[in-house]
């Protein structure tokens, strides 16, 4: 079996061959590239140290890394980490919260890497016409819409839900394995509406233990009594919808984005990387850690570190892993991922990319019937589709007045004025 991976110099590369290899998948390659090609030789010499099986191949073009591969990942950072630290800079300039995949920064970062991504999925179906692209790029609902123009054996992938079905496991004392998860939405915006053990839901007991509530989120995000009205647990994307304004206070009082802290923690790794005499493998663990801890700590107002994520179900490199297993092993996995409607939820488009449980075989990922989203959510989550319809749009045929229509749709922006203000701010995108 040969994996390529388009985005090979990302700081996740290591973790993922590193999954992939210890595994019971016959691997005899992994192929990285990236346009950073100083880059990819540092982060491609720590992935074959942790590589347990297979050679870890650097290549010079994406053609080379992905001829007759069986599985592509695509994680690819249109303008550096540098770009991020802009975009989110302009997003709170204009009183929106930064945040690399939600409102202004999100549309920018997609604008940028939608036209390189479809470029990317058209190299790949000439150049492996049977592999299958697994997309890890934000913002990845609308890079995976865009990808299927060029070809049908996309899907977009994300660690968030699996999280959060975890992270609900564990408050109810459950299983994650022996449970089923009823989740809908879109790609960093969905929201879980029941967890069924033994065939009886569970959710019930949540709604009046308000500690156990609160334990299910690794960051201060989400007030019990909310939950209990709700009756949903949605996942912690949605947090920027559901309180923008203390969002964006957060940030402001923090002084800093989170590009700026993941900027300044990747920039430590890299200079303890050349040294020779450091222990590369330790020295990675710990990034991968400090960058975790400190995720969503400047956004919730946390005073401390995050505690660890869980990490039976979730995290980049055992969702990827399950996901090539269930189409290698033909195994029927229920995973969640972003993939065409095709009328699970009947209020969206039959072309649109959702996140849904799928059922994952040799035949690829086909999405489980969601039906009506319960009405108290809808509302948001067409705005955002329809806004995210608009983005791809414009991505493909770029025009000022394009983007302002789509920027204006996003329920984080207040209106065309700012839209057309916030597109001049990010004038670098024209």
């Amino acid at each position: 079996m040969k994996i390529a991976v388009i985005g090979g110099g990302g700081v996740r590369t290591p973790l993922l061959v590193a999954g992939l290899t210890q595994s019971d998948l016959p691997i005899d390659q992994i192929a990285l590239y990236d346009v950073d090609q100083p880059r990819l030789a540092v982060i491609g010499a720590l992935a074959a140290q942790m590589a347990a099986k297979g050679r870890v191949t650097l290549c010079t073009s994406a053609a080379e890394c992905v001829a007759w591969a069986d599985f592509v990942f695509t994680s690819i950072r249109a303008g550096g980490i540098e770009q991020r630290v802009r975009d989110e800079a302009a997003a709170q300039r204009h009183g929106i919260v930064g945040q690399e995949t939600i409102g202004p920064a999100g549309f920018a970062m997609a604008m940028r890497t939608i036209p390189m991504m479809v470029r990317y999925a058209r190299e790949i179906a000439d150049a492996a016409p049977r592999a299958w692209i697994v997309n890890f790029t934000n913002p990845v609902g609308m890079v995976t819409e865009a990808m299927r123009t060029a070809s049908d054996r996309v899907i977009g992938i994300c660690d968030t839900p699996t999280e959060l079905f975890e992270e609900t496991a564990r408050a109810l004392d459950l299983d994650p394995f022996a449970c089923d998860f009823d989740y809908f939405g879109l790609n960093h915006l969905g929201w879980l509406r029941e967890v069924y053990a033994d065939g009886a839901p569970q959710l019930h007991r949540l709604w009046k233990d308000a500690a156990r509530l609160q334990s299910i989120y690794r960051a201060p995000l989400f007030d019990s009594a909310s939950l209990r009205i709700l009756k949903l647990l949605p996942t912690e994307y949605v947090y920027y919808y559901d309180q923008p304004t203390r969002a964006f206070q957060n940030v402001r009082s923090a002084g800093r984005s989170r590009g700026q802290v993941i900027e300044e923690l990747t920039r430590v790794l890299f200079d303890t990387l050349a040294d020779p005499d450091t222990d590369k493998v330790v020295t990675y663990r710990s990034y991968l850690r400090m960058r975790s801890a400190s995720y969503m700590q400047i956004e919730s107002g946390s005073d401390g570190l995050t505690r660890p994520a869980p990490a039976q179900l979730s995290g980049y490199d055992k969702i990827a892993l399950s996901v090539v297993r269930a189409m290698h092993f033909n195994l029927n996995a229920v995973i969640p991922l972003s993939v065409r409607n095709g009328g699970t939820i009947p209020e969206l488009r039959e072309h649109d990319v959702v996140e849904v449980p799928c059922v994952v075989n040799a035949n690829g990922a086909r999405a489980l019937h969601v039906g009506s989203v319960p009405e108290r959510v809808r509302s948001l989550l067409t705005r955002v589709k329809e806004y995210e319809r608009r983005t791809v749009a414009a991505a493909h045929s770029p025009t000022r007045a394009a983007a302002v229509d789509a920027l204006a749709a996003n329920p984080l922006v207040p209106g065309r004025d700012v839209a057309e203000q916030v597109i001049a701010d990010l004038s670098p995108l024209w």
